[in-house]
This record gives structure tokens, C-alpha cells and sequence, in this order.
């Protein structure tokens, strides 16, 4: 997987979408990072679970489709069956870290598809609440250069989430998708 390629899409689709046209400090960007991560931790308080299955079964459909219905049919089916679940807002704060990086323009190193040496994979089935009780204590830690705390914290969403069976890079893949069609600053203020 190639994170830059991926930190250009997040960045070039958040330019798009006016979440730069205001210089944003490094606070304000990882206070929304770590809004994501608490989505996450609602989403798992409800039970909330992207279906996949039902979301590829939609999906898959033989009869030829216009553009503009396969693109409104996309976004039926992502907000059906993905919108608001762990697994979502696990990808969004892979997004806005990658964003992040990009504004920053920081250089990201390849994941590797082995398990980083010393993680053990009980290391990453705790539940979700520590994980993302880490996750922010990484980010917010100021004793470390920010493109290594954005490196970090993405390695490890990685990593949990190959240890708990969630497709992150689906999910990434996905969640771009919705959010390059989606409205300027997706409705939001900021």
C-alpha cells in the first residue's frame, strides 16, 4: 500500500471540498482526528458494524446502469450499510491523518504487510475504548515530531485492524469514494 498516493487523494479531495482554503493549525486538525476516533468509540458503544456483504450484494447489480444512478446508488448503499460504523470512522481518521499529512506535506513510509516485531496480536485485541485511549495519547504527545505520531497512529489502526479482521484499505477505499461526492466541507461548518 502507498500512503503518499493515499495522502494526496485525502489532501487533494479535502482542498476540493474547501477544508483548506483557512490555514489550519496542527491542533485543530488532530482535535478532529481524534473526533473520528470517539465516533469509532460510539459506533462500538451501539454496536454499530459496517455489513459488507449486504453493501457488496447492492452493489453487484447486471443491469446496465447510468453513471449518475450508479453514483446515486453508491452512496444509498455506503449510507445503508457502512455509514457511521467502527469500521467507517476507523477509515475517516486514516483520512484525516493522511490528510493531515498532506497538508503538512509529510512523507510516509510503506506499511509493511508483516507484523511490525514485538506486537503481539493480543496487543491489539483489547477493546476498542484503550485502543483508541492510545491512539490519542500518540497523537497528543508533543515529545514527538508530528510525522512520526501520523505514521504511528496509522501503522497501528492498520495493524488493529488486520488483528480484528476489518479490511481497512476496503474501508479507506470506500469512505474516499463517498467523500469526493459529497458536498463542499460535507455540510459542515469546518
Amino acid at each position: 500500500m502507498n500512503l503518499n498516493e493515499l495522502r494526496n487523494r485525502a489532501y487533494k479531495t479535502a482542498c476540493e471540498h474547501g477544508f483548506h482554503d483557512e490555514e489550519l493549525s496542527n491542533e485543530h486538525c488532530l482535535c478532529l482526528i481524534i473526533s473520528e476516533l470517539m465516533e469509532a468509540v460510539q459506533a462500538d458503544r451501539k454496536g454499530k458494524h459496517a455489513d459488507v456483504t449486504k453493501f457488496k450484494e447492492w452493489q453487484r447489480n447486471s443491469l446496465a446502469l447510468t453513471e449518475e444512478t450508479r453514483t446515486r446508488r453508491f452512496k444509498e448503499d455506503f449510507e445503508a450499510y457502512i455509514k457511521g460504523s467502527v469500521e467507517e470512522e476507523l477509515a475517516d481518521t486514516c483520512i484525516r491523518l493522511l490528510d493531515l499529512a498532506g497538508l503538512r506535506n509529510i512523507y510516509l513510509p510503506a506499511l509493511d504487510r508483516v507484523y511490525t516485531p514485538g506486537w503481539k496480536e493480543e496487543d491489539f485485541k483489547i477493546p476498542l475504548t484503550e485502543f483508541v485511549y492510545y491512539l490519542c495519547q500518540e497523537l497528543l504527545d508533543e515529545c514527538s515530531p508530528l510525522d512520526i505520531r501520523i505514521y504511528n497512529v496509522v501503522e497501528q489502526i492498520f495493524v488493529y485492524c488486520r488483528f480484528n479482521c476489518i479490511d481497512i484499505e476496503w474501508f479507506i477505499e470506500q469512505k474516499m469514494r463517498y467523500n469526493e461526492l459529497r458536498p463542499m466541507l460535507n455540510g459542515k461548518r469546518y
